[in-house]
């Protein structure tokens, strides 16, 4: 029990080192990694079923207790990372594929490796799980229509298609985790802290698998992809600064809402990109740089605000 312990308390330590060292050996050795593209949306649905575990009763009061600033950070959401997404795609020049990644990644909800970057930089913790949990449940509406609006002109996109996929991939595994929880708490207390790792791995093996099997084609296109990633990154999270700023909040809500802000599910936007349009290949590139870079800048991001704070 300890063993595992320290093995769950390790890799959620060096997540961002670990992300890196496995896209890495993906992209040198991609035949290992490749057949992982097959079992996307499984794998993200696992880390939403591990999301939906850790949801405490506690994490809805204080979305009861803090609305306007969850209904802040959330509006934040979804503004700042889609419209930025299609200037930066208009900028860049991109093609219709990668234009279509970008714009899946600014299109999805908060990411859950924001809840830890936040309790890392000594954020609003609570206010973070509102607004991951909150984004989350609007994703089958607000992401498939969003991409139709900003990426529309690029590519086909089916509006009912992605809320179906999104409500298998997200809605129904959180909604079965949380259930789960709530049936057999006292019987599932004692593992339930391997859950966080169960959505870890799943992550790193999404990453892990699109960079595989797309090695050739990062290696063509990856620097552009990681300038475009980074820069859309950077804008989440001054964006949600300057909007916090603007909302006159504390620097701990401000904290939590920038991170919330700039990292996305981009575990999400692979998953869509796979489902949803398999002939748009590279389009799945944005997302998996994107689930690289963002924890390696929330990090960073995180160690800067503790010192600051």
């Amino acid at each position: 029990m300890n063993f595992l312990k320290n093995i769950n308390a390790f890799i959620l330590k060096y997540i961002s080192f670990i992300i890196i060292a496995f896209s890495i050996t993906a992209f040198f050795i991609p035949d290992n990694f490749s057949w992982m593209t097959k079992h996307t949306a499984f794998f993200l649905g696992v880390a939403m079923f591990g999301m939906g575990m850790t949801i405490k009763a506690e994490d809805f009061k204080n979305i009861l207790f803090q609305p306007k600033y969850i209904a802040i950070g959330c509006i934040i959401q979804y503004t700042i990372m889609p419209l930025s997404a299609w200037i930066i795609a208009r900028i860049f020049n991109l093609n219709p594929d990668l234009a279509l990644g970008v714009i899946l990644v600014g299109c999805c909800p908060g990411g859950t490796a924001s809840n830890v970057i936040t309790y890392i930089a000594d954020g609003d913790v609570p206010l973070s799980v509102g607004m991951t949990i909150i984004s989350t449940l609007l994703a089958p509406f607000l992401t498939p229509a969003l991409v139709y609006l900003l990426a529309g002109k690029w590519v086909e996109v089916s509006l009912f298609l992605m809320f179906k996929s999104i409500v298998n991939v997200i809605l129904i595994p959180i909604l079965a985790g949380l259930i789960l929880r709530q049936l057999l708490k006292h019987h599932i207390e004692k593992i339930l802290y391997i859950m966080p790792l169960t959505s870890a791995v799943s992550i790193i093996l999404i990453i892990s698998g699109i960079i595989g099997a797309n090695a050739d084609k990062i290696a063509a296109c990856g620097l552009l992809v990681l300038a475009v990633v980074m820069l859309h990154n950077f804008t989440g999270i001054a964006g949600g600064l300057i909007a916090a700023k603007i909302f006159n909040l504390e620097y701990k809500k401000a904290t939590a809402v920038a991170i919330e802000v700039g990292m996305q599910n981009s575990g999400l936007a692979v998953s869509l990109a796979v489902t949803n349009f398999a002939l748009n290949p590279l389009a799945t590139l944005p997302g998996a740089v994107f689930s690289v870079w963002h924890n390696i800048s929330g990090s960073i991001f995180a160690g800067i605000r503790k010192r600051n704070s």
